[in-house]
């Protein structure tokens, strides 16, 4: 992609002294003149680019304006070469790992060739993501309407929005923009959209607000949980909410407090912890669980023969 691009031309300006349209093109895979119309897409963003021609000529960043290279420590370099390999892990390919492998050519003080973090945004859903994370990539590029079936807790229903942005947030991907059935910006979980295809072009809105993704925006607290939970259940509450969001009762079980967004998520979540939970408030959620587990049990009732 052409952003990619530019960084990484822009990386090599800030290692070498000199390179050339050639040099670049070759490194790049492109042509000649794919590294001029780059070239002068720096120059307007305001890089001072320099050319020279003739022998021992080429392309180089203005003297005075050229970064310190101590700016980029092996450090920042890793956690750069950490997250553009960690999208591999979903676009199905080699991509951003080849990216970076010849953003670092040259640039060996930056990078000693030790990874000390690993980054894999894939999912259970590792051979339906990538072909939509493409696709809506692609309708992003393209300013492309996309169509697709959408399944949400309200229903079944077929969308067509003005593709964003592709957001990664609570260990699922989403994509931003704009619904044109609901005439506003909205979020849609990539593994909740089937059948997705291009639609026609558009034109890019002047105005686009950033998606509001804080857990106080997106999930807003309904009320708040007392429950208790058996000491097994330990380790799952200081995976989902800390160590501080409990006490240890003298018993042993555990005492947890805590405010939570709507009610079916949390019934759901209770029910998943089977009996090593005791809801205590609100009343509402424990009519409900019972509710749900008497009729479970006829459900589940032995008929004598």
């Amino acid at each position: 992609m052409k952003i990619d691009r530019l960084i990484g031309i822009l990386s090599i300006l800030l290692q070498k002294e000199m390179t050339t349209a050639p040099e670049l093109a070759d490194h790049f895979e492109v042509s000649r003149r794919t590294i001029n119309r780059d070239i002068e897409a720096l120059c307007k963003a305001g890089i001072p680019i320099q050319t020279s021609q003739g022998a021992g000529g080429g392309i180089s960043i203005m003297n005075g304006y050229r970064m310190d290279r101590t700016l980029l420590t092996s450090r920042d370099m890793q956690m750069i070469l950490a997250g553009l390999r960690s999208l591999d892990s979903v676009s199905g390919s080699r991509y951003y790992g080849q990216l970076m492998e010849k953003i670092q050519a040259g640039s060996s003080e930056f990078v000693n060739g030790r990874d000390s973090i690993l980054i894999d945004l894939s999912s259970w859903y590792r051979d339906t993501l990538p072909p939509k994370i493409g696709l809506i990539q692609d309708a992003i590029e393209l300013r492309r309407r996309i169509r697709f079936d959408y399944y949400s807790p309200r229903g079944d229903t077929k969308r067509e929005i003005e593709p964003y942005y592709l957001i990664f947030k609570w260990s699922s991907w989403y994509a931003y923009g704009f619904c044109l059935l609901r005439e506003d910006f909205r979020l849609f979980k990539l593994n909740r959209m089937d059948s997705i295809v291009h639609g026609e072009v558009f034109d890019r809105r002047s105005e686009i607000p950033l998606p509001e993704l804080s857990n106080e925006k997106v999930f807003p607290a309904k009320g708040r949980v007392k429950a208790v939970f058996d000491p097994s259940m330990k380790w799952q509450l200081v995976e989902e909410y800390g160590v501080g969001s409990f006490e240890e009762q003298p018993d042993g079980t555990l005492l947890f407090e805590h405010e939570y967004s709507d009610d079916e998520g949390l019934i759901s979540w209770m029910l998943s912890c089977s009996d090593k939970v005791t809801v205590i408030e609100p009343e509402s959620v424990r009519d409900k669980l019972y509710q749900i587990a008497s009729e479970m049990a006829k459900k589940y009732e032995r008929k004598e023969k």
